[in-house]
């Protein structure tokens, strides 16, 4: 049997996940209302985090102002089919550790996050690749970052991408951890908050706005 919180999950999930595409199909102007009221809402969230920790509240502010620029920028400049791979990378990084962690368990890999295991962070890597590579073969025809680019490339940036989202992960556990929250919030029923859904997108974009998109731009004259 299914429990309440994961039919919650799920049920929100079927929501979320098509009320996402659409915005981020339509991009321009659409994205931008989009991403403004998540940035909304995550700074809430990290202000409930950090109380009473001033420096700390406005670096994280200044650190996901910058995250949702890098969002909109590789949307809007650097294509839709490009910026769903990135997503697709982060999502099934998610799924692949949730799922490694539940039916493999073993060794806990920090007290951070005491449900991280080390077979989560390899169901992690693998899935992730594995639908990576999915996408690009029957979605990423339009992408030409993902077809002009060479396959060792592109696997060492999915797996790149993926252990940026790992990190991310960590990094707002161990936050929530400080502040002794199970969840950022309780606007998305089975979920949490949206730091808890996006904490591996938020470090994603601005690692590939600042690491990755230097090298593709050097290496495919994406911007002439």
């Amino acid at each position: 049997m299914i429990n309440k919180e994961l039919q919650r999950r799920i049920l929100s999930s079927i929501i979320l996940i098509p009320v996402t595409i659409f915005f981020i199909i339509q991009g321009s102007f659409t994205f931008i209302f989009f991403l403004s009221l998540i940035f909304l809402v995550t700074s809430l969230e990290w202000f409930k985090m950090t109380k009473n920790k001033d420096l700390l509240r406005i670096f994280g502010l200044f650190f996901l102002f910058f995250s949702f620029f890098s969002t909109f920028y590789l949307r809007q400049y650097i294509g839709l089919n490009f910026f769903l791979f990135l997503i697709i990378v982060c999502i099934f990084t998610d799924t692949g550790g949730y799922i490694f962690g539940k039916v493999f368990k073993g060794p806990r890999l920090t007290k951070v996050s005491p449900k991280k295991t080390y077979s989560g962070v390899f169901g992690s890597f693998l899935i992730s690749l594995l639908f990576g590579l999915i996408y690009i073969k029957y979605l990423g025809q339009k992408s030409k970052i993902l077809l002009e680019t060479d396959l060792l490339f592109i696997i060492l940036l999915i797996l790149f991408i993926s252990l940026v989202s790992q990190i991310g992960d960590l990094i707002i556990s161990y936050f929530k951890r400080k502040a002794k929250l199970k969840d950022t919030g309780k606007i998305l029923p089975g979920h949490g908050g949206f730091l808890d859904r996006i904490d591996g997108i938020i470090f994603v974009m601005p690692a590939t706005y600042l690491l990755v998109l230097p090298i593709l731009i050097n290496k495919l004259n994406l911007i002439k």
